[in-house]
């Protein structure tokens, strides 16, 4: 059905036995829930998952998200549905670090992927792309294959840049449902793919994991930032020095949105009006 440097220390082995039942601390960040789980936590889950071919959605999240979650409670509630909410952005981690979780960790996208190849590759589950142009998806591909030769990738869908009708949206559930795929990368853009996948799950007998940019990143389309911005949590000053026009409007005007009212929430918090207790990660 074809139409078509991670720089952080990644973990080489996954604790076995894991328990996909074990509770994660989260907590929501201006309302939006992110969960504090890791490298080793996040592949385990999605490839126990994946095990039984369960039909589950794992959004990676940033500030962008948070943002949007918070202006539009549609979102916010596809958000907090989700089976996991990893922490992407540095901004999210020092929120939940700062929120009562010291031991919070990045868990970034690209690397993500990265670490469920080389699980994947382990366990033989077949992987399924979703998003992106024809080209760049023969593009990542061809690198998928080439870093993990046992790798199989059962398909490669370029969907229109539009939504589709409920025919071609019915023709790709159908496809996916006969294929192998048990863990399917969506490679869309927030909040399109988050609500992609939301309305999805129970349609499709695979995990959904909403990877955003990785697609672009492994397949070389576009540069990633040196480790030392990565680990400042200044990653999106070097893609808003490399694509200004695309993604000026997205960081100049949210992220001292999210500050001014991350700040408030935890001025509130130590004043003693703590936020909700939160609800166990879903499907726990």
């Amino acid at each position: 059905m074809s139409r078509s440097g991670a720089s952080e220390s990644l973990p080489t082995e996954l604790p076995e036995p894991f328990s996909v039942d074990h509770i994660l601390p989260s907590r929501r960040i201006l309302g939006m829930r992110v969960d504090a789980t890791s490298y080793d936590d996040a592949t385990c889950r999605i490839v126990g998952w994946a095990r039984g071919r369960e039909s589950r959605y794992v959004c990676v999240a940033s500030v962008n998200n948070v943002m949007k979650s918070y202006d539009a409670p549609d979102f916010r509630r596809l958000m907090n549905d989700a089976d996991l909410v990893t922490p992407d952005g540095m901004p999210l981690v020092w929120g939940l670090r700062s929120l009562g979780v010291p031991g919070a960790a990045r868990v970034r996208g690209t690397n993500l992927v990265t670490v469920l190849c080389d699980r994947l590759c382990e366990e033989g589950v077949p992987v399924g792309l979703y998003g992106g142009s024809p080209r760049a998806l023969e593009d990542l591909v061809a690198a998928l294959q080439a870093r993990w030769p046992s790798l199989h990738v059962a398909c490669a869908w370029s969907p229109p840049f539009r939504p589709l009708t409920d025919t071609e949206d019915e023709l790709v559930v159908a496809a996916l449902a006969e294929s192998p795929v048990r863990v399917l990368f969506v490679g869309l853009s927030t909040p399109t793919q988050d609500e992609w996948m939301a309305s999805h799950r129970g349609r499709i007998p695979a995990v959904m994991v909403g990877v955003g940019a990785a697609f672009d990143f492994l397949s070389g389309r576009k540069r990633q930032a040196p480790g030392f911005m990565q680990r400042a949590g200044m990653e999106w000053l070097f893609r808003l020095v490399t694509e200004p026009r695309r993604l000026w409007r997205r960081y100049l005007s949210q992220n001292p949105r999210f500050l001014v009212l991350f700040g408030l929430q935890l001025a509130r918090a130590r004043l003693g009006q703590r936020p909700r207790t939160e609800q166990p990660l879903r499907g726990s």
